[in-house]
């Protein structure tokens, strides 16, 4: 079985070490997708001002919200679902921690080969990148399609 690639994003209460997860997707190029909103284990309070006026204006608990516990279940059976995987992001040093705190005590799945990180500038004319709307969901689609794209040149 061929190994293949999801792309990482997500997003958090803030630019600092102390950050809490508060979404996270995960996009494969065949159209596969994982995507999470914690309804436990954040709170507005603890956002910046940036994702109090960034990203919490985009969340949709209701459709897409989860315990930490739920989203937990749901991201290692997602994974354990996909066959070999490799896990690549535009910025992992904050996203990967993230993902693996999610994950909890299990861990990642065996199936979960390694991670990668991209340099998205490396792509010409896509002026995508400067305006991401950070949203986990549409972030990770975004870095997919232009991994994608730069894989092809």
């Amino acid at each position: 079985m061929a190994m293949r690639t999801l792309y990482l994003d997500t997003e958090f209460t803030s630019l600092t070490l102390d950050r809490c997860l508060i979404s996270l997707a995960l996009v494969a190029e065949d159209g596969a997708e994982f995507y999470v909103e914690l309804l436990d284990g954040w709170s507005e309070a603890e956002c910046s001002e940036f994702t109090r006026a960034t990203v919490l204006p985009q969340l949709d608990l209701e459709r897409y919200g989860a315990t930490r516990e739920n989203a937990s279940g749901m991201l290692q059976a997602f994974l354990v679902q996909q066959g070999p995987v490799e896990v690549v992001g535009d910025a992992l040093k904050w996203d990967w921690p993230l993902l693996l705190e999610l994950l909890g005590s299990p861990g990642l799945p065996d199936n979960v080969v390694g991670c990668r990180e991209v340099e998205l500038t490396a792509v010409e004319d896509d002026s995508d990148v400067e305006d991401a709307p950070h949203h986990a969901l549409l972030d990770a689609r975004l870095i997919c399609r232009i991994a994608s794209k730069s894989k092809n040149l």
